[in-house]
This record gives structure tokens, sequence and C-alpha cells, in this order.
């Protein structure tokens, strides 16, 4: 049974890295112990950096941390570990350095048998069968869009369709209205910022303070409910 863990952003405002998702992070979890987190998606901050944070904020949860560049067989890591994190950044550099290493098989494997899996941001995102909707800038090329599939819709994390003043762009809710219309068959969930989706097998429910936004071909946005049940 599927056991994701999927964060729209890693802080918020007022609270510390990875705080106000705390709870959520312990109980995906379980008695998991040892914890391969993949840091790819970091681009200007280096990889031991983004682990050293992620240890730094997890520490009470008594879990051990290793990234995943320091194992001569990444593959097997993912097979041997207890949970897998993948931490946020810039996705395309996420997707990049996956395919590069050919993890994107061994990694979707071990989520399809259980693994809890927890990311946030780009690690999110790469949960969706492509990453056609992400907000970040294609700064390296993939050599493809596919990601992961483990969910069947489009994730787009960080939402909010807030227009700042002054502005004459396009909102976030024309940008994904733009990718509903060359792709009615396929769903779009925004995830706002301090918001996640829980996955436990086939159910996947919303989690935090705000209202997500689903975006269909067609049709007009459906606002989601905080404790929803996300219905495709």
């Amino acid at each position: 049974m599927k056991n994701l863990l999927l964060l729209s952003n890693s802080r918020m405002p007022t609270t510390g890295y990875l705080e106000h998702a705390i709870d959520a992070i312990r109980e995906t979890l379980g008695d998991a112990k040892n914890v391969v987190l993949i840091p790819y998606a970091s681009v200007t901050i280096a990889w031991d950096s983004t682990a050293k944070n992620v240890r730094n904020a997890l520490e009470s949860l008594g879990i051990q941390i290793t990234a995943i560049h320091h194992f001569k067989d990444p593959a097997a890591a993912l097979r041997e570990c207890d949970a897998v994190m993948v931490s946020g950044g810039n996705t395309f550099n996420l997707l990049h350095h996956l395919r590069r290493k050919e993890l994107i098989v061994p990694l979707r494997n071990e989520i399809l048998k259980g693994k809890p899996y927890i990311g946030w941001s780009a690690g999110s995102g790469i949960c969706a069968p492509t990453i056609r909707t992400t907000n970040d800038m294609p700064i390296i090329d993939p050599s493809g869009m596919d990601a992961l599939g483990v969910i069947d819709f489009q994730l787009n994390a960080h939402y909010s369709n807030a227009v700042p003043e002054g502005w004459m762009g396009e909102t976030r809710d024309q940008r994904l209205a733009e990718f509903c219309a060359l792709n009615p068959t396929v769903p779009v969930f925004g995830l706002p910022e301090g918001d996640w989706l829980r996955v436990r097998g086939d159910e996947i429910t919303l989690h935090g303070p705000f209202d997500g936004k689903w975006f269909r071909g067609g049709v007009e946005p459906e606002v989601v409910h905080a404790e929803w049940l996300l219905n495709l």
C-alpha cells in the first residue's frame, strides 16, 4: 500500500525548516529509522548542506538520514533503507539526476511496495506523471518530462493565485488553465504552501490550513477543503 507525504513547501514564515509538518512526518515514517535523502533538487546549496539542514530539522525523530550521493550503489540504498525523503529545489535538476543515475524505476518500485516516501516542493512534484506543472525554470534538460507517476494527476506545489500590485503577467490559475486546455484529460491539483497530501494506498487526503484547488479541462476550478478526500 502506497505511503506518501507530499508537502507543498519546507517552511512557513513563522516556523523553522519542516517544523509545520513534523507530526505528519512522524506519522508517515512510523517505525522507520534508516532514511535515504535525495537532495538532487538543490542547485546553489551543496547536497551535504541540504542533508545537514534536514537532519537538524528532524533530530527529535531519532532517525538516521544519509544522502544518496554517499552510497556506491544508490539503487541498492533505496532497496535497503526504511524510508525515502526527497527535498525541494529545482525539479528539472532533480529529474535530471534521477534519470542520469537510473533511479526512477528503482524509486518508483520502492514507493509502490509501500516504503514511506516524504517529499516537499520538487520532491512532491516528481511523484506526478510528469513535471510539466512545476513552477521551476528549466535550467537543465532532464531528457524528458516523465516522472515517477505514483499519483494519477499533475501537481502544482506552492500554489497561489495571488496577484501583486502592478502585475501584468499571467496568474497561476491562467497558467494552469493553459495546461488543461492542451491536456483536457489530465487533472492538476494546486497545493498551497502550508498544506500537504497524505497518500495511503489509493486514498489521498488534503491536510493543512488552506483550501486546495482542482483544475480540469473544460470546467471551472474546484475548491477542495482540508480533510477532504481528493476525488479524480
